[in-house]
């Protein structure tokens, strides 16, 4: 039997329109803080508690620095925002120090074998994660609106960090884009003549700003589901967008069976998508803005990667080499 409090938690949050994703990974960490204090409330716990917390994720459980930070914002939410009780700014707590991976970055040529050995139907949202940069939730979540094929773009609405960004769309991908709004259309036609449907999701408020937007096709998914589905927490027929782990599980499979050596994630044809962009001589601020980073020493790791390598750094074992020719 779920929480009655983790039931309220989950509810607070989807009343103020967190991402369902969120909301999992919130409530996840508030329940293994709250096992951590034995079960007592939250209430009865603050600041000292809450640092022996996240102390123990860093030196007893040595999470992720990223991990980390995601319990400490899942905590601040809590305190804030559901019992109103604000954490104190200046927390002491062991910050974890391990070091963050460096991205893997695929060839252009093991970039091409991949995306021409995934199979057609899951094939157009991995082409738009290397081709535009995109993050795999924002691929998974653009709408049909979002394709501006006049200026060759796509628009991305409450990326990470809820900010904005236009981001580049090959031209090679506008016909088989729209052959998917064509597919698209066709759901939407059964979908709308039925009494139930609702329409599809709209976050942020939206569907009290624009109460008929739902059922107006420019706002449906690129990638629908084939199924419809309710939606969480409430009784509303809708037509989901594909879920993420489909594309995850796709490249993965993939690229086993082409024997690469490298970990490929969806993340890694975004990793490869900056670094071939600034080997093809792309300004650094150019990149940091395709792929929506606020600060630009975050895009700065992939020039490493680049200036780390064989493309500007001489070894010198290779002047031994050239002597024993």
């Amino acid at each position: 039997m779920k929480s009655p409090f983790l039931s309220a938690v989950t509810e607070n949050m989807r009343m103020k329109f967190y991402a369902e994703k969120t909301i999992k990974a919130y409530v996840y960490w508030i329940k293994s803080y709250i096992y951590f204090n034995n079960k007592k409330h939250p209430f009865d716990c603050h600041d000292k508690e809450v640092e022996s917390f996240l102390s123990y994720l860093a030196n007893i459980k040595k999470v992720a620095p990223k991990t980390q930070a995601l319990a400490l914002n899942a905590l601040v939410y809590l305190y804030r925002d559901f019992l109103d009780k604000p954490l104190t700014l200046t927390l002491k707590f062991k910050k974890t120090n391990t070091q963050p991976k460096l991205p893997i970055v695929l060839t252009p040529e093991e970039v091409s074998v991949l995306l021409a050995e995934i199979p057609v139907s899951i094939s157009l949202p991995c082409y738009l994660l290397y081709g535009s940069g995109l993050r795999l939730m924002e691929a998974v979540k653009l709408r049909i609106q979002d394709i501006d094929f006049d200026y060759l773009s796509i628009n991305i609405w409450h990326a990470k960090g809820g900010k904005h960004r236009r981001v580049t769309l090959a031209p090679e991908l506008k016909g088989v884009l729209q052959d998917q709004i064509a597919k698209v259309h066709l759901y939407y036609q059964e979908d709308i003549q039925r009494a139930d449907y609702k329409g599809v999701y709209l976050p942020y408020a939206l569907a009290g700003k624009y109460p008929n937007a739902a059922k107006e096709f420019k706002w449906h998914y690129l990638f629908p589901s084939s199924l419809l589905s309710i939606e969480p927490g409430t009784k509303n027929l809708r037509r989901h967008h594909i879920h993420e782990t489909n594309i995850q599980k796709t490249i993965k499979k993939t690229a086993q069976k082409l024997n690469f050596s490298k970990q490929v994630t969806p993340h890694t044809l975004r990793h490869s998508f900056a670094t071939h962009l600034l080997q093809r001589g792309a300004d650094i601020r150019t990149v940091q803005e395709q792929l929506g980073h606020t600060d630009i020493r975050t895009t700065q790791i992939y020039t490493h990667v680049l200036h780390a390598g064989a493309n500007c750094v001489r070894s010198p074992l290779s002047d031994l080499m050239i002597d024993r020719k």
